[in-house]
């Protein structure tokens, strides 16, 4: 998992299986999809304000609610502004803004 998660980038969903809220970040780093996972690991919250806010007010198993499936990978060589701009469609799609965790 690490080499496959470690060559992409993408737009990846964390769905909190408690309320149905929805997440949608992008994954632009060096390391791609796998850095950034790695990252919620260490934090819980992937320094996301709404998750760090609602993390914040509950114990850490809640964490154990928090369900990761990636939306879409691109080459490890896509420029930044296009992983932007698959992040911005999917949140509109979902409709993350309004109903989950994005506040951005």
């Amino acid at each position: 998992w690490k080499a496959a998660l470690g060559n992409v980038k993408g737009v990846y969903l964390i769905t909190d299986m408690l309320n149905g809220k929805q997440y949608v970040g992008k994954a632009d780093g060096e390391s791609g999809l796998w850095q950034r996972w790695c990252t919620y690991v260490l934090t819980g919250h992937g320094g996301n304000k709404e998750l760090r806010d609602l993390l914040g007010t509950h114990p850490p198993e809640y964490l154990a609610n928090f369900q990761f499936s990636i939306l879409e990978i691109a080459d490890s060589r896509a420029s930044d502004e296009q992983i932007g701009l698959r992040e911005s469609h999917w949140k509109r799609v979902l409709k993350s803004r309004e109903h989950g965790y994005n506040s951005n």
